[in-house]
């Protein structure tokens, strides 16, 4: 077996392998090499190196229920109906329902929006609040990035003739509850067409819906005296909901990414405007600002604010409202913050306790609900396996949020332990799994999981090699480096961002900086010098060894390469994800 720069074991403990079959841009075109190692095959390089919406459009009507939920939602246009959205408190949710309440709005309906309290109720419809906004006046709710498993909910809303629209992408059981349609590629008895779209985020199958309705209007006749809206300006949302869900970006996620950024730059939507600035991003957006930046904030709203902040900011036409909205998620997001990290350093004590179980379940009263998923995203990428973390009440109820590895589906595993009575409700995706759990089942439910996925979790972990894309000496890592790798983008989950290896370097300097990061300055034998970044390592391994390295020592580097705009000039620089003796 082949080792890249003959590193059977890093730093890290794992061996370092080329993408490809050899480094890119060592015998050909850069991005083509990049392209290819991502699986692009030949015959398909140009539709990836741009892509397109209308390249990677799939005919909407594929879809089960796709036209019967456009037909209804033409119906609601035409007779002027109360319509609800009824969205999930996070990113994709509020994108979802955003996009759909400005698409109504330019067909000449205001439809009203219906988030409900991550604390007070939970996630989904309930049959309560259905029941609630059908007495308001509503003749059609539209629930969005949920509904998926409302068994309840929608027999509540059946007995008082309340029609229902499903739009999700969460896994499915093979009983549907009982929705006036139910669209979502991830349905058991989808087709072949579309369940090959089980990637997309929720909002991804709403901006569907949104070409489907508007071709159903477009045949009725609706704009021989009206304009039809531009779907294709609402592009910014649909990007910032597939990044900001750690949705795959490939097929036509990467067209929905790599458009949507340019919606986004073109700053059309007053609220997302309103929040670049509340970030500090003067430039022009980029995908990893989606998923850090943009994603959180509005996040934030739902985990420890007002659940309905995001989708208010997103759909504002007030630039004054927008600016205080912002303004409002910004401080929340940084309140969160300081509340993630008090939990994750008490999860972190308890990791130990759960040592030689495939998925690691943590479990502790007092937690914030609202910031539990965001813990488990960091404590599986230090362990390398599914996690899951669960605030419990003072009944014995917790709420718990999960994260999994490639390979590892996670969803599928909650549902069927709710199908085992494991759970008072449960699901998810292959990647993300949402839970209710009472405290007496803990232990029953992770032997559950420690016995269904202990196999794919092996598998998955045999395969952890780091990947390399190329190599390059301190001297070849310039910006325009950067950019022409960023050139096969959009990068994200599915279709990773270029991890380069770096070297031979030494150590020329490193102090930490911030909270918890190690800065180097690191030297080539090629005489020319840069920084590297090793963030949230100032007390791992990597990080010591950074720290205690003299100019004796030589290493390879590994990690992703960045611009730093900070200085009067922009320069290349290394984020540091592993290191091995050179």
């Amino acid at each position: 077996m082949t080792f890249a720069l003959h590193v059977e074991q890093s730093l890290t403990g794992r061996p370092w392998r080329w993408r490809g079959a050899e480094p890119a841009g060592a015998a050909g075109d850069l991005v083509d090499d990049l392209l290819r190692a991502r699986g692009c095959p030949h015959e398909a390089l140009e539709r990836e190196r741009t892509p397109t919406i209308r390249a990677f459009m799939p005919d909407p009507s594929q879809f089960r229920d796709m036209d019967r939920a456009a037909e209804r939602l033409a119906d609601a246009i035409i007779a002027r109906e109360s319509v609800t959205i009824f969205g999930d408190y996070d990113v994709d949710g509020a994108t979802s329902a955003a996009l759909l309440i400005r698409l109504l709005r330019d067909l000449g309906l205001e439809a009203g929006v219906y988030i409900p309290d991550r604390l007070m109720e939970g996630y989904g419809p309930s049959g309560e609040a259905l029941v609630v906004l059908a007495r308001q006046g509503a003749s059609l709710v539209v629930t969005v990035d949920c509904g998926a498993q409302a068994f309840a909910a929608l027999e509540a809303a059946r007995a008082i003739s309340l029609d229902v629209i499903v739009v999700d992408h969460h896994k499915c059981a093979a009983a549907l509850p009982p929705a006036l349609a139910l669209v979502n590629p991830n349905r058991l008895d989808e087709s072949d067409d579309g369940a090959a779209h089980g990637h997309l985020a929720a909002v991804g199958v709403a901006f569907l819906l949104g070409a489907a309705l508007l071709r159903v209007l477009r045949a009725r006749g609706w704009f021989a005296t009206r304009a039809e809206p531009r779907l294709i300006d609402l592009l910014d949302l649909v990007a910032l909901g597939t990044v900001a869900d750690v949705a795959a970006i490939r097929g036509l996620n990467r067209a929905f990414v790599a458009q949507g950024l340019k919606a986004m730059a073109r700053r059309g939507n007053i609220g997302l405007n309103a929040l670049l600035a509340a970030s500090r991003l003067e430039r022009a957006p980029q995908c990893s600002d989606l998923g850090f930046a943009l994603g959180p904030r509005i996040n934030a709203g739902g985990r420890v604010g007002r659940s309905d902040l995001g989708v208010r900011l997103l759909t504002t036409q007030d630039p004054d409202e927008a600016a205080q909205l912002a303004a409002e998620l910004d401080r929340l997001n940084a309140e969160r913050r300081a509340i993630e990290a008090a939990v994750q350093e008490e999860a972190e004590h308890l990791l130990a306790e759960q040592s030689g179980r495939a998925v690691t379940v943590i479990a502790q009263t007092g937690w914030h609900p609202g910031v539990i998923g965001i813990v488990a995203g960091r404590l599986k990428e230090k362990t390398g396996a599914p996690v899951i973390v669960i605030a419990l009440d003072e009944d014995g109820i917790g709420k718990g949020s999960g994260r999994s590895i490639t390979g590892v589906d996670l969803g599928a595993a909650v549902l069927a332990a709710k199908d085992h009575g494991l759970l008072v409700a449960g699901g998810g995706h292959a990647m993300a799994a949402g839970l209710t759990i009472a405290r007496d089942r803990l232990t029953a439910f992770g032997d559950f999981l420690d016995e269904r996925l202990r196999d794919d979790v092996r598998r998955a972990s045999t395969t952890r090699a780091l990947l390399l894309d190329l190599l390059v000496a301190p001297a070849g890592l310039t910006p325009d480096l950067v950019g022409r790798m960023d050139a096969a983008g959009p990068f994200g989950n599915g279709w990773p961002a270029p991890r380069l290896a770096l070297g031979p370097v030494r150590v020329v300097r490193a102090d930490v900086v911030g909270t918890d990061h190690v800065r180097a300055i690191v030297s080539g034998e090629d005489g020319r010098s840069l920084k590297a970044m090793a963030f949230r390592h100032a007390q791992t391994d990597l990080g010591q060894t950074l720290l205690a390295a003299d100019r004796t020592h030589r290493f390879w580097l590994a990690g992703r390469a960045k611009i730093d705009d900070w200085g009067t000039q922009p320069a290349a620089e290394l984020h540091i994800e592993d290191i091995a003796p050179a």
